[in-house]
């Protein structure tokens, strides 16, 4: 991985296609988020980070490092297991840290370079899709808790995707599970070369832009 300098000014090199910061505090259990895990660490450019193995429950956030690696990533993905109706708690106190660090303590230097970084969530639920209904046990859907995500993202100026949702986690048979694993993987897929397409139509735009300010300047 490239190091980033968090004191240095100058645009990250970004060494890492899509990064996937995996936050499950029970990931040695888990059949669901282990088959999408493993699906997307198969493909190319994608580096999978297990959180829960790099800071075990009480162990300090090492938010230096968490820094250089979202500034190492063009795209950036949050996957985890949706726990009564919230972010497990490592996601949160990682949001707190690093987040707050880059956004209000370093955004000169850090916050601003990550502006414009593509973020997908990925969330898994054990209920079926019609318990998050309002006629259903759990009431709302279960994109409508992951508002406050919507909210930090539009915050942190990182485009939002659709999330990707998972149902029915560690109630799967091994055919289920395989194809949502092979949802996921073209989900990543076509992300990634929309997010490609994307940031090349905003180079172009910005090209056109200042080549019609040097017209008008001339």
């Amino acid at each position: 991985m490239t190091d980033i300098t968090t004191t240095n000014t100058a645009a990250p090199v970004r060494s890492i296609d899509t990064l996937v910061l995996l936050f499950h505090p029970r990931f040695a259990q888990s059949a669901t988020n282990r088959a999408l895990a493993n699906a997307a660490a198969a493909l190319p450019g994608v580096e999978v980070v297990d959180m829960a193995a790099l800071y075990p429950e009480g162990s300090a956030i090492d938010v230096d490092a968490e820094v250089r690696r979202l500034l190492s990533a063009r795209r950036v993905v949050l996957q985890f297991p949706v726990q009564w109706y919230a972010t497990p708690p490592l996601l949160k106190a990682w949001q707190d840290a690093v987040l707050t660090r880059m956004y209000y303590m370093a955004y000169a230097s850090e916050g601003r370079h990550l502006e414009g970084t593509p973020l997908l969530v990925v969330a898994t639920a054990g209920n079926v899709p019609e318990a998050y209904t309002p006629t259903g046990q759990n009431l709302l859907a279960l994109a409508d808790l992951l508002h406050p995500l919507h909210a930090t993202a539009h915050r942190c100026g990182l485009p939002w995707a659709e999330p990707f949702l998972v149902y029915r986690a560690g109630k799967m048979g091994a055919a289920e599970l395989a194809g949502e694993a092979a949802r996921y993987v073209a989900r990543l897929r076509a992300w990634g070369a929309g997010a490609v397409a994307g940031a090349g139509a905003l180079e172009h735009g910005r090209i056109a832009c200042a080549e019609a300010l040097l017209g008008a300047a001339a």
